[in-house]
């Protein structure tokens, strides 16, 4: 049985720890309405985009911009968003395993997978198991993600495709719905296309572009790869804040249950104590 100077100490040592815990959960709560609120803003221009590029890639004029180009499954890039920070709970190993996954199963039928990697836990977590498809990671950017830094990685995305490097592009990230739920989600960026359920035809409309409509496509695509990537990087942070303070607090939780046990345990060591020294006493007075 542990000493009294033993249980004493590691309930010290569990109240530090549960006070670390506490300040981590109120940071992630503060930073987490941050995130919450320009993840949401971001979704309906996303989604709008997305839908008028849809439309426009399913229309057949004859001088089709390169990223609509509807090409084989020779090689394809995944976009993998994790965090550069743990204590997060299951937030970037269910995301990492969804891209180990997706590699593995290949059910696309690609020849080849590469892995482009933002987020230093995912580097880690995928560097033992599917290391040799990681060409590129980005660390230090997703705790705060800005517009700049999503054109800077859709460029290098979209150059990519343009030199036909790639034959299809993948975005994988934790899309947030609250604080306690985070929901994996692999989007197709490149080559556009509808998504599941978006029904093109029954909401198409004719457009009129000006100056011509190659020059509108060149400015508008890669526009919207940027888009669709800096919403994922909105998405990843508000999602890693919300695992953050929901796993803070939990262990804040484990944390104070673990101190009553302990304490009980202590008060329970410290009664037999002297419940044994005044048995010794009136063993000694009795024997006198």
């Amino acid at each position: 049985m542990a000493s009294l100077k033993d249980i004493k100490k590691r309930i010290g040592s569990v109240k530090n720890t549960q006070q670390i815990t506490k300040a981590m959960k109120m940071v992630a709560a503060a930073k987490l309405r941050r995130a919450q609120d320009a993840a949401v803003s971001a979704r309906p221009y996303a989604e709008k985009l997305h839908a008028v590029m849809s439309s426009l890639a399913q229309r057949e004029d004859g001088d089709g911009h390169a990223l609509l180009n509807q090409r084989g499954t020779g090689r394809a890039l995944i976009v993998l968003m994790t965090a550069d920070r743990g204590l997060c709970g299951g937030f970037n190993a269910n995301v990492s395993k969804e891209a180990e996954r997706f590699i593995r199963s290949n059910e696309q039928g690609f020849d080849d997978i590469d892995l482009m990697i933002i987020g230093r836990r995912g580097r880690d977590f995928l560097r033992n198991r599917v290391g040799e498809n990681i060409t590129k990671v980005h660390e230090d950017i997703t705790s705060d993600a800005t517009y700049k830094t999503a054109q800077l990685i859709g460029q290098e995305i979209v150059e990519s495709y343009s030199e036909e490097k790639y034959d299809a592009v993948y975005v994988i990230y934790n899309a947030f719905k609250s604080a306690i739920e985070q929901i994996v989600t692999t989007e197709r960026v490149l080559p556009i296309q509808p998504r599941p359920g978006e029904d093109i035809q029954e909401n198409s409309v004719d457009y009129i572009y000006e100056p011509n409509r190659g020059e509108v496509l060149a400015q508008l695509l890669p526009k919207m790869v940027e888009v669709q990537i800096f919403r994922a990087l909105l998405e990843s942070n508000a999602s890693e804040q919300g695992a953050r303070m929901s796993s803070m607090d939990s262990a804040s939780r484990n944390a104070a249950e673990m101190i009553d046990n302990l304490t009980l345990q202590y008060n329970r060591a410290r009664q037999a104590a002297i419940t044994k020294e005044l048995i010794e006493i009136i063993s000694g007075a009795e024997s006198i």
